[in-house]
């Protein structure tokens, strides 16, 4: 039997051997999406859970305030939106620290010999062999004002008294770059890596300075890997729960947090905590959507 025979029967039998594959994906990806979406038009229950009656309540919700009773005219609800908008300016100040250190510290990984990069690559993914939870209430040991961090600035003298880290901003985006910093680290590793230096050498025999071929040449090669790992810290850290809630207080309060405390007990309530999951995903869908366009742009340029 020929090659040609062989790839035919093949193709042939593409959707029956690609089968249990999409069976996996759409049980565990697809169902429960569409779990999340169905609840978020269903009804509260008084007791927690669902009653299964169609309502746009829980959107309504979101969006509008109706007053105490929700007898009164329709306003905007700013708390929600405050929330949201804060995770969105959380996420993206996370993404931007987190790319500020990960790029020169994948940089320096990449431009090692063959035997340390597997070294410091192991170092780099070392963290993540321990759980989030664990690292994030040792983060909130580490920089709590009776903390090791604190104890050590007053006894060198730096500091008078401790430094009100834990319930600030502060605490909230170290608890994010700590958590993420390695998805930004990999894939720009695996582009630099990809990188032929021999062009950052030809500009310099161009006379081009440091600045000019970071900005012209090796920014433009490694960009793939730079957005991969921007969405690859932007979308969990707009999602994440465990560092606005160990880290940080009621001002640092994020969408994760909103959307976990809908689900807990029965002061829940699950349509509300699965709308307000259903327009977290929307946004997270349209930052994908219009990557992967700007990429079909780019590709056909």
């Amino acid at each position: 039997m020929g090659a040609g025979t062989s790839s035919h029967i093949y193709e042939g039998n593409a959707p029956r051997l690609m089968a249990p594959s999409w069976i996996f994906i759409g049980f565990f990806l697809l169902a429960p999406v569409i779990m999340m979406a169905v609840y978020s038009f269903l009804t509260k229950e008084f007791r927690g859970g669902v009653i299964w009656e169609f309502s746009l309540a829980a959107y309504d919700q979101f969006f509008f305030d109706r007053g105490l009773f929700g007898d009164e005219p329709p306003s905007i609800e700013w708390t929600y939106i405050g929330i949201f908008w804060r995770s969105i300016w959380q996420a993206g100040l996370a993404t931007f620290v987190c790319l500020l250190i990960g790029f020169p510290t994948a940089w320096f990984i990449a431009t090692r010999d063959p035997q340390s990069r597997s070294i410091w690559l192991f170092l780099v993914t070392i963290p993540y062999w321990v759980n989030l939870l664990i690292r994030t209430v040792s983060m909130k040991f580490l920089i709590r004002d009776t903390g090791p961090l604190n104890e050590f600035l007053l006894q060198v003298g730096v500091i008078s008294e401790p430094l009100g880290l834990i319930n600030t901003n502060f605490a909230v985006q170290l608890g994010l770059f700590y958590s993420y910093l390695p998805f930004m680290v990999l894939p720009i590793y695996a582009a630099v890596e990809r990188y032929d230096f021999a062009l950052s050498e030809a500009a310099a025999d161009l006379y081009s300075d440091a600045w000019t071929t970071l900005r012209l040449i090796i920014l433009p090669v490694v960009k793939p890997g730079i957005i991969a790992g921007c969405i690859l810290v932007f979308v969990p850290s707009l999602g994440a729960f465990l560092a606005p809630d160990l880290l940080g207080g009621a001002k640092t309060f994020m969408i994760g947090s909103l959307i976990e405390e809908q689900f807990k007990g029965n002061a829940g309530n699950w349509p509300f905590g699965a709308a307000a999951s259903m327009i977290l995903l929307t946004i997270v869908l349209c930052i994908l959507l219009v990557y992967a366009r700007n990429q079909n742009k780019t590709e056909i340029r």
